[in-house]
């Protein structure tokens, strides 16, 4: 069975950083096929990345919106005032599904909400938070 995971838009400027492949490791790191979900709002911070003035984050992000065709991209509507983490944290509990992201805060978040996180760890291997 396939485990449906959201991924945060930092999660997809890791492969170009560090050459790992995102969709691989989170496989290995969580021991079976994932469906990766990328929220609306997550892709257009994405695109929106994408025409930054910083030539290196906008490869990365270009990067990244190819590895986004990968994904289930889902159509939310952010309430008045929800910021990108806050929609993707009441998403996740919505859902009770984890979250890929390397974002402090939203991991902070997250975990005290009780919603499994798989982040980057060293730079090298992805580390779960929680249980799946």
């Amino acid at each position: 069975m396939t485990l449906k995971i959201i991924i945060d838009t930092n999660f997809f400027l890791i492969p170009s950083k560090f050459r790992l492949d995102i969709f691989e490791e989170l496989d290995k790191s969580l021991g079976r096929r994932v469906e990766p979900i990328l929220l609306s709002s997550a892709y257009f911070e994405l695109q929106k990345l994408a025409m930054s003035d910083s030539v290196k984050l906008s490869k990365q992000a270009r990067l990244g919106l190819r590895l986004a065709r990968r994904c289930k991209i889902v159509d939310v509507e952010r309430k008045a005032g929800e910021s990108n983490d806050d929609l993707t944290l009441r998403v996740a509990v919505e859902w009770a599904c984890p979250v890929a992201t390397n974002d402090r805060e939203l991991r902070e978040k997250l975990r005290d909400s009780g919603v499994p996180v798989v982040f980057l760890r060293q730079r090298s291997q992805l580390e779960v938070e929680g249980s799946v």
